[in-house]
């Protein structure tokens, strides 16, 4: 079976392209195709035997400054010819599900989120737009027709899937009320043994809790950050993102607040494995990290909303907050440490969110043997 994968971008790492590099292992021949590639910062990629790209590749500035590249989104992944195909697999939390293929190929589409910025995200990234498109004056007032647009052709894309499938109960709700359709459920693959097996890093902070988060407005670590503050009780933020030297300004005299930035992935399970809890504040359409952290022995102190719900079992796993602000969180830090849990327990919740179990589900859904 010939087999081709979609992405809407390759130009950085995470959730998404770990879910890229599963479906490479189940499918090694198949090429990658995207809008847009930056070999620097994404090399994981180069595992994929080719990287085709959209002609929007041409110009260098913009394969990192994609947000600019919404308009051009549809046009470049309708270029791109699938007739050789007998099986198309998107992965696609924007254009990528967009694709036009004849009858004789089939296409899933393992859809991340319906488009944040034209949905569910809509107003927050209207009003605080990222990355270049803070450099476009006027931006929220010229947008209108555009995003009218878009939201239009995105519909219409959603139907062009034969299947699609959710990452998430929430994010399958989304598909059904955005894009008036069913679909199936398939959690992302973690890689689960590499964050239970004993890390021989060793961080030097000491009684700390611990996020590990894109640094977004959206991924709500400030939240976080205002209550650790306020408890005068250590808080290790791993990850990069936009908001980082904000952060670290805003925060420089508070000593217990703790950046690592970037932190390459052998020292990670280090992290989760040695912090009291690991700090989960933000709506995620599914949320790796969560399932990471259990897999390596911490609980996890979750928003109530998302695909929290989906991988974290109240008072067992973890434990929740109903509302995105301090005192909320405030309330069920102190309700953890008033509890005891058991890491096995942890460990057996992470492991159903496994690498293999995803391939199995990826591959009876197929009905084929790979």
């Amino acid at each position: 079976m010939k087999t081709a994968i979609v992405y809407d971008r390759v130009n950085k790492f995470g959730g998404a392209e770990r879910v890229l590099l599963v479906l490479h292992e189940i499918f090694p021949k198949a090429p990658l195709y995207t809008s847009v590639y930056s070999p620097q910062n994404a090399t994981w990629a180069k595992v994929f035997p080719k990287v085709y790209t959209s002609f929007l590749n041409r110009f260098p500035f913009l394969r990192n400054n994609h947000e600019i590249l919404s308009i051009f989104m549809p046009l470049a992944f309708e270029s791109f010819n699938f007739d050789d195909y007998d099986l198309v697999i998107s992965v696609s939390s924007e254009a990528a599900k967009g694709i036009i293929t004849k009858p004789k190929t089939r296409h899933l589409c393992y859809c991340l989120t319906p488009t944040r910025y034209l949905f569910s995200g809509f107003s927050q990234y209207r009003d605080n737009p990222p990355g270049g498109l803070k450099l476009i004056p006027f931006y929220k007032n010229i947008s209108n027709p555009f995003i009218s647009y878009l939201k239009k052709w995105d519909q219409i894309a959603a139907g062009r899937p034969d299947v699609m499938i959710a990452i998430s109960k929430e994010v399958q709700n989304r598909i059904k009320k955005y894009y008036h359709r069913d679909s199936k459920l398939i959690f992302p693959p973690v890689d689960v043994v590499k964050f239970r097996n004993k890390s021989d890093f060793k961080p030097k902070e000491k009684n700390y809790y611990l996020i590990v988060s894109r640094l977004e407005p959206y991924k709500k670590v400030d939240l976080a950050i205002d209550a650790f503050v306020k408890l005068k009780k250590n808080l290790v933020v791993i990850g990069i993102g936009s908001q980082l030297g904000t952060y670290k300004s805003k925060y420089k005299q508070n000593k217990n607040i703790l950046f690592e930035g970037f932190v390459p992935d052998d020292e990670l399970p280090g992290y989760y494995q040695n912090a009291r809890a690991f700090i989960f504040p933000q709506e995620e359409d599914f949320g790796i990290t969560a399932v990471e952290a259990q897999a390596s022995g911490s609980l996890v102190i979750a928003y109530k909303k998302g695909g929290a719900l989906d991988t974290v079992v109240d008072g067992i796993t973890g434990v929740f907050f109903d509302k995105q602000d301090v005192e909320s969180l405030i309330t069920a830090i102190k309700r953890h440490e008033r509890t005891k849990f058991d890491k096995n327990i942890l460990w057996r919740n992470a492991k159903k969110f496994d690498c293999k179990r995803f391939k199995k589900e990826i591959v009876d859904l197929l009905e084929i043997n790979v």
